[in-house]
């Protein structure tokens, strides 16, 4: 392949890459705006209920439903940028990864959270992200992967403190069962 076809499939495979992030911001932000005008926050009973059969479709809905616009679009930014590390390597990852973070934390809220409660947010999946870039880094021992998961902890470092219990209104669970899904997700990935 020449340099100019290799650069064509880069930028091609970016394109790709930023539709697949916009396509989920534009269904994260098109169901809150639809959640809020039309059915007046009444969508977010789809979240998860904990031990509870109805509140199993949550596992489903819950990455997409938020409790407003500020929980929104705290989760914007981190997702698009995360899920797009999580992307590098592989586009395919993005969707494997996805879909483990949101089982793991899931179930994890679903069998673990407070009764008579509501979880939603991408936050799980988002932790999950974070956990895989971690990781990763240690699977792989390559230094693509470990300079990758520096710039991870530089980023967002931080948001590492939200897998523990602080604000009764912040799904902590969520968070932890996400990211040792996004770990699960990186030994899974790496094995391969």
């Amino acid at each position: 392949m020449s340099k100019n076809e290799e650069m064509k499939a880069f930028v091609a495979e970016l394109k790709t890459q930023f539709k697949i992030i916009g396509l989920f911001l534009v269904i994260f932000w098109g169901i809150e705006i639809i959640n809020q005008s039309l059915f007046a926050n009444s969508l977010n009973f789809f979240g998860i209920m904990p031990r509870s059969v109805v509140g199993l479709r949550g596992i489903v809905f819950a990455p997409f439903l938020h409790v407003d616009f500020a929980h929104l679009l705290a989760n914007t930014l981190p997702f698009a940028i995360l899920g797009w590390f999580v992307m590098l390597e592989n586009t395919k990852h993005f969707y494997v990864v996805t879909a483990i973070s949101a089982l793991f934390s899931g179930v994890g809220v679903w069998l673990f959270a407070q009764p008579n409660s509501i979880t939603m947010g991408a936050s799980g999946v988002i932790f999950g992200y974070l956990g895989f870039l971690l990781a990763r880094g240690y699977f792989q021992k390559n230094a693509p992967s470990i300079a990758l998961a520096l710039t991870v902890i530089f980023l967002y470092g931080g948001m590492i403190w939200g897998i523990f219990p602080s604000d009764p209104s912040v799904s902590w669970l969520g968070h932890l069962f996400g990211f040792l899904g996004g770990v699960y997700g990186a030994k899974l990935l790496t094995s391969k």
